[in-house]
């Protein structure tokens, strides 16, 4: 198969299920394209990005033209562009910039980036607010639309654009997919066909994360990490306050926070003024090799996700998943799809949104009872074998790509009539 992937920012070490996703089609033998609004930060790569040489098969597509002159000039040049490149396609773009799938400035933007390219089998968005684009660049370069709904998208952006924000998007894509059970009821709410909408967890390689059983350190010295983008949906200045607590009992503790983002000012100043600057560190991003060294050195893992004032939400998160598959029992929250992979009780503790105190109690529990720490990493490890693993999900994912190509196959079948040409 021949793919399109549809991307806000690449690449960028906070999605890694992105390029997990990616890699996974072309080792399975497929090509992908991958077509983004924005070349990502190039100093920190996820090895993957490099082992593969994906950036060499990535796209930056073109900013749009703000006036309608501007426009036309940059319709003409494309024109001419396909023309000399695959004449015979020539007739289905010229029915594209005279058509309504999408944007005029959206058709061309991708027109510009896909002009001369082969028709590709899938074009997939890998965030809904990518939708609209997804739709342009089905109309130019063909394909099965598919569309990927993961967090902010069918969280903060619907309470920002209301509920009917999807509405086209649900009649023009051809499968939506979901990372959670959580935004799957929230999709069907809004109005997404149920036919049509698939849940499909982010995965990760568990090898790519190796076990270990967590014992109490013998210099007694507890290290507790977290990762995440430095965000107010992460919860992190819950977790500061909850380890600050936990500190006036037991002081020997180590609190590293692995992520940058907004709020890292407002989290220096929360640090200082508790006076926890010996503890609790900011240790900035970090590659995937930097986090399973950091992971590896840890004892237990926090990630207290809290629902944003904006709206925004987590899935099942993917940074939880690598604590768990090396084995650390986590806390976090009553959030969004997290209790769909943390297992009360059994892999770790889910507390209340934005609660510091019920953070520090479970905190606080689990380090006077460290005999707990080696069941909690077990049960964890083996749930996200048994339920993320990623290779079990990409091979779920061309299945649903298949399944769309051979409807459209049997539907060309049962309806001979001559089809436009690609």
């Amino acid at each position: 198969m021949r793919i399109a992937m549809i991307v806000g920012h690449f690449p960028l070490l906070s999605e890694t299920f992105v390029i997990n996703q990616i890699v996974g089609l072309i080792r399975r033998g497929h090509e992908v394209d991958i077509y983004t609004r924005r070349l990502g930060e190039q100093s920190k790569l996820h090895p993957e990005v490099i082992a593969y040489d994906l950036l060499k098969c990535t796209y930056l597509l073109p900013g749009k033209p703000t006036t309608l002159p501007g426009q036309l000039k940059r319709v003409v040049k494309t024109l001419l562009r396909q023309s000399l490149m695959d004449p015979f396609r020539l007739p289905r773009l010229i029915r594209v910039f005279w058509g309504s799938e999408g944007s005029l400035a959206d058709r061309l933007m991708v027109a510009q980036a896909a002009v001369g390219r082969a028709p590709y089998d899938i074009v997939h968005c890998q965030f809904g607010t990518l939708g609209e684009l997804g739709i342009a660049f089905q109309a130019v370069n063909s394909g099965k639309l598919v569309v990927s709904f993961r967090g902010h998208d069918i969280s903060q952006y619907v309470q920002e654009q209301g509920e009917a924000v999807y509405n086209t998007l649900f009649s023009a894509a051809d499968l939506c997919l979901t990372n959670c059970g959580f935004f799957q009821r929230r999709l069907l709410a809004m109005g997404c066909p149920a036919g049509q909408l698939k849940v499909l967890y982010s995965g990760l390689n568990p090898k790519q994360f190796p076990f270990q059983v967590r014992h109490f350190p013998e210099d007694g010295r507890v290290r507790i990490a977290l990762t995440g983008r430095l965000v107010e949906k992460k919860g992190i200045p819950d977790a500061v306050q909850a380890v600050a607590q936990v500190a006036k009992t037991y002081p020997n503790l180590e609190f590293n926070i692995i992520g940058e983002g907004e709020q890292r000012p407002l989290l220096e100043a929360l640090i200082q003024e508790l006076g926890m600057q010996e503890q609790i560190h900011l240790l900035g991003q970090k590659n995937q090799t930097e986090i399973v060294e950091i992971l590896s050195r840890s004892h237990l893992f926090l990630a207290p996700s809290v629902t944003a004032a904006d709206g925004n939400q987590d899935a099942p998160v993917n940074v939880l998943k690598e604590a768990m598959a090396m084995g650390l029992p986590v806390i976090s929250t009553w959030h969004g799809g997290i209790p769909e992979l943390v297992q009360e009780g059994l892999s770790g503790f889910l507390v209340p949104e934005r609660d510091p105190g019920a953070l520090a109690e479970r905190l606080l529990d689990l380090i006077q009872h460290p005999e707990r720490w080696p069941e909690m990493g077990r049960a964890g490890r083996s749930f996200v074998e048994r339920v993320f693993d990623l290779e079990t999900l990409n091979d779920e994912l061309i299945r649903h790509y298949q399944k769309l190509l051979r409807e459209d196959a049997l539907d060309a079948l049962a309806d001979p009539t001559p089809q436009p040409s690609a």
